[in-house]
């Protein structure tokens, strides 16, 4: 061991080596604080009072912070059905997403499948050809699908790509074990509930993380879909608080002034960035594991 690593010191790098691996590094420290910059103001902003705030910006002095921002979302109870809305929609479009593409992705793994280059053609055409809003609107509203849960958890609960990156994953499993549990007596079901999916909670973490961030961040579709205050997703509310500057009446009903009224509007903005964003944040560290392994032998193989 101690000659391989003295090996490996040894390695001297060309001077172009060096100058290619310098520029890599600083484009990714460039990145890198590009990416905190925003983060540090959005909290920090979040902390600061409105009046500082409007007046002279961020301030790092605690004397100058305040949790009156906090305080008036967590009060409000739109946010929190919000919350609620986007958690139900969040776990079950990414149950129902997973499940089906998993599904969907067995056949297709199959190199004898009867069809599966016209299966697959097909597939693929929809990843780069829609039917457009307006005829989807026409369709869910034949439906009757507008208003309803199901217009924000059905149109969604097949995706191509992730097909195609569990279909690439369950190549990646040796055919030997297939033919072993035939040898035992296991059916196409049985090994695909009882010995291949266990193998695959990579790619299952995966599809999960990118279903439930997909699903946590989407507006748009509640937006033209539900009319009903009651189903809308948080993210809808922070829509409102962001773009139209038009936080909800319970936050500052208290606040007579019109520039008063401002100042606690810009400072919600914040506030609720951060509230909304600290599901999302606390996910990660539990799918980190799993994701870049999910990700490698998913993408390389196949």
């Amino acid at each position: 061991m101690r000659a391989q690593k003295n090996k490996s010191k040894a390695i001297k790098r060309s001077t172009i080596d060096r100058v290619i691996l310098f520029l890599g590094y600083s484009m990714l420290g460039l990145f890198t604080i590009a990416i905190v910059i925003p983060l540090v103001y959005v909290v920090i902003a979040s902390f600061v009072d409105p009046n500082v705030l409007n007046n002279q910006g961020i301030s790092f002095r605690v004397s100058d912070w305040s949790l009156e921002a906090y305080r008036r979302v967590l009060e409000d109870k739109m946010i929190w059905r919000g919350f609620a809305n986007s958690f139900f929609y969040s776990i079950t479009a990414t149950a129902i997403s997973v499940f089906i593409t998993l599904l969907a992705a067995y056949p297709m793994s199959k190199k004898d499948l009867v069809g599966r280059k016209f299966f697959n053609a097909l597939f693929v055409i929809t990843m780069f050809f829609g039917g457009g809003l307006i005829p989807t609107f026409i369709l869910m509203n034949k439906l009757r699908l507008v208003n309803t849960i199901w217009a924000i958890l059905l149109p969604g609960a097949f995706n191509v790509w992730n097909m195609i990156l569990a279909r690439t994953y369950y190549q990646s499993v040796s055919s030997e074990l297939r033919e072993a549990a035939q040898i035992d007596g296991a059916n196409e079901i049985q090994y695909f509930f009882r010995i291949l999916l266990p193998l695959c909670k990579p790619i299952i973490a995966v599809l999960a993380l990118w279903g439930f961030v997909g699903m946590w961040n989407s507006y748009f579709d509640a937006m033209i879909y539900l009319n009903d205050a009651d189903l809308q997703p948080l993210q809808l509310v922070l829509r409102s608080i962001l773009v139209q500057n038009t936080p909800q009446s319970g936050m500052i009903a208290d606040i007579q002034s019109t520039a008063e009224m401002a100042k606690m509007a810009e400072l919600l903005k914040y506030s609720t960035i951060v509230v909304s964003s600290i599901p999302l944040l606390v996910m990660y560290p539990f799918f980190q594991k799993y994701f870049d392994k999910g990700v490698m032998v998913g993408s390389i193989k196949g």
